[in-house]
């Protein structure tokens, strides 16, 4: 299986990706009470997001895989914690408003990425890139018009942070190449879980919830740790920004599921989500479609 993975083309793995992840919100809209239980959502998510890494390591590398640990660096401690930063607020923004608000702020995160890749990389933003992110702008202000509900805001607020988190441990991935980079993964989830037990112990709350709570936690993270297997395996063959385009096939999916009335959520977003998120999809396909002219050129050996 890992063989086939490694053997097909980069974009459509990180689309597949996006795919494992766009089911997060569907399984959250199924948790009984998610609002009052996210601390012991995020512990179970966390808890089996480094388990099945590690596992999935010790499966492919035996008892060495332990040695990663001692590899991770700089760059890999800085990413774990991005992603641990991603994993927390992706559940704070969802459970407190329209999944479409939550999923639509993802969709800054190639934009995020370009501008940290600038930053700390030095990789040059185009000029499609910044029209691009201009777009989006107008389309998260637009959504943002929603936020006079306290919790819309809220989770218009840590939905940013999610993607702003997503981004840099996307750039991290592209810093340093040979950082292990499923560890990296793993210590996201261990990150998430131990800021999941800080809370719920400074609260007084108990972690453990019902059978069905924590399975449909256990699972969702086991979907986060799939898509973020493939995600990683295949990060050092495209750029930060189109990396996290490619995985936006999780935005779209994922509004799609908790509207698609079959699943009995039925989650219809509001006129002010269709028009800021018209505006950001309308961003991110300019964006595409003059990376493709771009590449085409680069291949005739047009500058």
């Amino acid at each position: 299986m890992l063989k086939i993975i490694e053997n097909s083309p980069a974009a459509i793995i990180v689309l597949i990706a996006g795919i494992f992840w766009s089911f997060g919100p569907l399984v959250v809209r199924n948790i009984n009470g998610a609002e009052l239980i996210a601390w012991q959502y995020l512990f179970f998510r966390g808890s089996v997001i480094f388990l099945v890494l590690n596992i999935y390591l010790f499966l492919i590398e035996g008892k060495k895989f332990t040695k990663n640990y001692n590899k991770i660096g700089l760059s890999g401690f800085i990413g774990g914690i991005c992603l641990g930063i991603a994993k927390v607020t992706f559940i704070l923004s969802i459970i407190a408003t329209e999944a479409a608000i939550t999923l639509l702020m993802l969709a800054a995160m190639p934009f995020l990425a370009s501008i940290l890749a600038y930053i700390f990389l030095k990789e040059k933003i185009s000029k499609p890139t910044l029209i691009s992110i201009s777009i989006a702008a107008i389309g998260i202000i637009f959504i943002s018009f929603d936020s006079k509900n306290g919790g819309t805001l809220f989770g218009l607020i840590n939905g940013l942070l999610s993607s702003l988190g997503f981004a840099g441990y996307t750039v991290t991935l592209r810093w340093r190449k040979n950082t292990p980079k499923l560890t990296t993964v793993a210590m996201g989830g261990l990150f998430c879980t131990l800021v999941a037990i800080i809370v719920l112990i400074f609260k007084g709350d108990n972690i453990f919830i019902s059978l069905k709570n924590s399975s449909l936690s256990s699972l969702h993270g086991f979907l986060v740790c799939s898509g973020l297997i493939l995600y990683s395996l295949k990060s050092k063959f495209l750029p930060a920004a189109e990396l996290t385009l490619l995985s936006l096939t999780e935005v779209l999916a994922g509004i799609f599921w908790v509207w698609l009335p079959l699943f009995g959520i039925n989650e219809v977003p509001s006129v002010n989500t269709f028009i800021g998120g018209g505006f950001m999809t309308f961003s991110i396909i300019y964006y595409g479609l003059n990376t493709r002219r771009k590449m085409f050129r680069y291949s005739r050996g047009v500058t």
